[in-house]
């Protein structure tokens, strides 16, 4: 009988981590900024139909990177988990903090099981108050662990460079032009320092809006909205135009 091959568990760990790290590398980065209104989230997605970003509850937004199917299935578990705490106790008791705190547990038990691979995904959970002082960004990485973001956060293929040059650039009270802008343009720097364009049609763009009338916040920026806002700043706030409205009526909500 052969003597099986030992692994260390620190090894095993290891070897998991790297692999869950080498497949979010693989996809493209995304950014979540703070400005004077809200939360905008950004990313370079051709893709219509399979959304980077999505609306979990009144005032939460969830964005992810990685591998599709799996953070798909996290986010339709957040949709569940926010209605079922809101239909019985109340809405006011989803937070983006419980909702961080479930995901830590199931993608910390997955990457722990020796049974199944561990996800390739990278999440961000964020929560838009009242005021910008209570706005809430948590950043999800593979292993389950929750880290309390404020300002600027990148995830993804990128999102170390990314993360520095926001870091230099991002200030409080922007609006939402300049924060978009901004992202656009780290978005667009590559590993080797050099620009590329990215137009319009390639970005996928929402926001949490505090200053909307409605309970909820979350709305898609499309179409010509975003054209304007990138090419002059005009419209710092986000107006209601029928693209938009069109594009919130189909949100990601289960």
């Amino acid at each position: 009988m052969s003597t099986p091959f030992y692994v260390s568990p620190q090894q095993a760990m290891a070897d998991r981590a790297e692999y869950a790290r080498k497949g979010i590398a693989r996809g493209r980065s995304l950014v979540v900024l703070q400005y004077a209104d809200g939360i905008v989230f950004v990313g370079e997605n051709p893709s219509r139909a399979l959304h980077k970003f999505s609306e979990i509850y009144d005032r939460i937004g969830f964005a992810a990177a990685g591998k599709y199917n799996e953070y798909e299935n996290l986010r339709i578990g957040g949709v569940r988990y926010a209605d079922l705490r809101g239909y019985t106790y109340d809405r006011d008791d989803v937070t983006a903090r419980g909702l961080a705190n479930v995901y830590a547990q199931t993608l910390g038990t997955i990457f722990s099981s020796q049974a199944e691979k561990p996800y390739e995904v990278e999440l961000v959970v964020a929560e838009v108050g009242d005021s910008p002082e209570n706005d809430q960004i948590y950043r999800l990485p593979h292993d389950g662990s929750i880290v309390d973001e404020h300002g600027s956060v990148a995830v993804g293929g990128n999102a170390e460079q990314i993360s520095g040059y926001l870091d230099q650039r991002h200030r409080d009270g922007m609006t939402l032009a300049e924060a978009l802008r901004l992202a656009v343009q780290a978005l667009s720097r590559d590993t080797n320092g050099t620009e590329r364009e990215i137009p319009a049609e390639r970005l996928e763009v929402a926001v949490l809006d505090r200053t909307r009338p409605q309970q909820r916040k979350f709305k898609r920026i499309v179409g010509g909205q975003l054209s304007r806002l990138l090419e002059s700043g005009a419209g710092d706030g986000v107006s209601t135009t029928p693209e938009a409205d069109e594009a919130d009526s189909g949100s990601d909500e289960e």
